[in-house]
């Protein structure tokens, strides 16, 4: 009897779980607030639930009112966007260079890129540091 109890509880809860959907349409690459955001009262499997998860990140694809938030949907926002002139910096000991790079995509902190040494013309991949500047890879 108490595992029939503990059983409808269980299910219970679970058909009672919230679903986090768009307000209305959140174009891509826009910075998620918490007036874009409403639960729902159902369960989405693969869905996310906490708003906490979500705002402040930036849409990856465009998020359509009543639809449910992926995780896949929503990412850190970019520092780096196409075209942007950005610092590119090599450290290998106490050797520093830095130089004026041009960047080929958009990314957040701790992705990698491509970009354009502006000096030599040379394509290389580097990764996005915290403060906007890049470190190519050793």
């Amino acid at each position: 009897m108490k595992l029939l109890a503990f059983l409808v509880t269980l299910l219970a809860s679970a058909s009672a779980a919230d679903t986090l959907v768009p307000a209305h349409t959140i174009r891509a690459q826009t910075v998620i607030e918490a007036s874009d955001l409403l639960v729902r009262d159902t369960n989405v499997a693969g869905a996310l639930a906490d708003p906490a998860d979500v705002i402040g990140k930036e849409a990856r694809v465009s998020l359509y009112a009543g639809r449910p938030i992926r995780a896949s949907d929503i990412g850190p926002p970019a520092l780096i966007t196409r075209n942007q002139l950005v610092t590119l910096r090599y450290k290998r000991g106490n050797l520093l260079i830095k130089t004026e790079a041009r960047a080929l995509g958009r990314a957040a902190a701790g992705e990698r890129i491509q970009v354009m040494n502006l000096t030599s013309k040379s394509t290389l991949v580097a990764t996005v540091l915290p403060d906007g500047s890049l470190q190519v890879a050793q």
